[in-house]
């Protein structure tokens, strides 16, 4: 099970690879990608300890880190109240 993982996973970052050479994109976009996993990263760890909201704490992973940079903002407020609404 783990190589057939392994092998889907090494098939898909060839692919994604080719796409990146044949439609020339280049890779600023890595440059764009890093920049908004950075502030996404250090707008939660602000906002846990920052003492605005103190009865919440939004962990650091990869979900919460993934939403707050595809939605900015509005990501935060997002997690803020699943975790009010679902916590309590």
């Amino acid at each position: 099970m783990r190589m057939a993982v392994m092998g889907i996973m090494i098939l898909c970052l060839m692919l994604l690879l080719f796409i990146v050479v044949r439609k020339r994109i280049g890779f600023g976009w890595l440059t764009v990608f890093g920049t908004h996993l950075v502030l996404a990263a250090l707008g939660l760890y602000l906002v846990n300890f920052s003492g605005l909201m103190t009865e919440v704490y939004i962990p650091l992973n990869p979900t919460t880190i993934g939403t707050v940079m595809v939605l900015g903002l509005p990501g935060v407020a997002l997690l803020y109240s699943l975790k009010i609404s679902l916590i309590g």
